[in-house]
């Protein structure tokens, strides 16, 4: 069986560095946004457009579905159907992925989707204000954000996530029971995880 590693993470907590590092370091696959592009090709809808979607729950949808069972026989609006064909081609594109190789996947429900083949779960999270700064170094210097707008972007995005991954597996996004690694960016470099988890790794 193939070695799998999962990473849910906060925005901007470096969730992403870590997974790209781990990759590094072991020489595997990384998928992140090319989740999004698989996607986009089968479905011949807009990168832009499957991302918004693979990032919130369909709220017009709750409680009818939750934990990825969906009730037969409902009767679906388009919006509906092609957003539930969305995740569906999602779930594929992640199990082609996972029976490929070795591989790292960030974000996506990927632990959840792929929980029969024991990936290894890490969650990566961090305090808001080192989230904030971690963000700001990477916008363009020409680009103006006031913390106000900042710290509403990076809680808009955490909340749908965990609308999302809880609409789709029933689960707590972040919770600890969830994941077999949880790291806090803040208490320790991105560097010292990645040695880390390498060290914990079956």
């Amino acid at each position: 069986m193939n070695r799998i590693i999962t990473i849910g993470r906060e925005f901007g907590s470096g969730g992403r560095d870590l997974g790209l590092l781990l990759a590094e370091k072991l020489g595997i696959a990384y998928y992140d946004k090319e989740i999004i592009t698989g996607i986009a090709e089968k479905t011949s809808l807009a990168e832009q457009y499957v991302q918004q979607v693979v990032e919130r729950r369909p709220s017009h949808w709750f409680p009818f579905a939750t934990g990825h069972n969906f009730y037969p026989n409902l009767n679906l609006n388009p919006l509906q159907e092609q957003t539930l064909s969305i995740y569906h081609e999602q779930c594929r594109i992640i199990k082609e992925m996972a029976a490929k190789s070795d591989c790292i996947l960030v974000g996506r429900c990927a632990d959840y989707i792929l929980q029969e083949k024991k990936p290894f779960r890490i969650f990566v999270y961090a305090p808001l204000e080192e989230r904030m700064a971690r963000c700001r170094k990477r916008l363009p210097e020409q680009e103006k954000v006031s913390d106000r707008e900042l710290k509403q972007h990076i809680l808009s995005i955490d909340k749908n996530r965990a609308a999302y991954y809880r609409f789709y597996t029933g689960q707590v996004w972040g919770d600890k029971v969830n994941y077999d690694f949880c790291a806090n960016t803040a208490s320790c470099p991105v560097e010292k995880l990645a040695s880390a988890v390498l060290a914990m790794l079956p």
